[in-house]
C-alpha cells in the first residue's frame, strides 16, 4: 500500500474542554478514507512545565502495533504507553538522549517548548488518503513538491476568496483559545 502525504498538526489548547466532537470528526475523515491518523498523542503540561503524555488514535490494535509511537520517535520524546507502542517510543528516547529529532539543526523544531504551561496540546500525524492519485499523477508528470503551508485568513482577502469580516471571523475561531 502506497503512503499519502503525512502531516504533523499541532493543536494547542487553554483550557481543554473535550465532548468527543474532535475525536468524532477525525473518525468520519477515516471512514470516507480521507485521511488516516498515524498517531496522535494529547500533551498536557502543567503550570511548572511537567508534562504528561497519553495516546489517542482511532487504529486498529494492529495498526497500532505496526506503527508504534510515531509521534514520538518524530519528535524525540520518549514516553512509555501500550503495548506495541514501545518501539516509537524507543526511538524517540534514543533520539532525544542523542539531542535530535526527525528535523535536522536547519530546521529544528522543539514542539515541546512550543506548548505554554498550564496547557494542553493534540500532536496528530495524519496521512492525506485523498491526495495520493494527485500526488502520483504530479510525479508521473515529472513534478515535486516545493513547499506547502497553510494560508492565513487575512491573506484570503487580499485575493478575494474572503471579505474582511469573514477572514475576522476565520481568524478569530482559529485563534480563540489563545487569547
Amino acid at each position: 500500500m502506497a503512503i499519502g502525504p503525512v502531516q504533523l498538526i499541532v493543536l494547542g489548547f487553554t483550557h481543554p474542554d473535550f465532548h468527543g466532537e474532535v475525536i468524532a470528526e477525525l473518525e468520519k475523515l477515516r471512514r470516507s478514507d480521507t485521511v488516516r491518523v498515524i498517531d496522535a498523542l494529547a500533551v498536557y503540561k502543567d503550570a511548572r512545565g511537567e508534562i504528561e503524555v497519553e495516546h489517542l488514535s482511532n487504529l486498529s490494535i494492529n495498526e497500532a502495533v505496526e506503527l508504534g509511537s510515531k509521534v514520538g520517535a518524530l519528535i524525540g520524546l520518549g514516553i512509555d504507553g501500550e503495548a506495541g507502542m514501545e518501539a516509537g517510543a524507543a526511538a524517540g528516547a534514543e533520539a532525544a538522549v542523542a539531542g535530535r529529532t526527525a528535523f535536522g539543526d536547519d530546521d529544528a523544531w522543539d514542539i515541546l517548548a512550543d506548548i505554554p504551561d498550564d496547557s494542553a496540546a493534540a500532536l496528530l500525524l495524519i496521512e492525506h488518503h485523498w491526495a495520493v492519485p494527485l500526488r502520483d499523477a504530479i510525479a508521473r508528470a515529472g513534478g515535486f513538491r516545493i513547499s506547502d503551508g497553510f494560508i492565513s485568513p487575512f491573506d484570503l482577502v487580499a485575493i478575494g476568496l474572503a471579505t474582511a469580516s469573514e477572514a475576522k471571523e476565520l481568524h478569530d475561531l482559529e485563534t480563540a483559545a489563545a487569547r
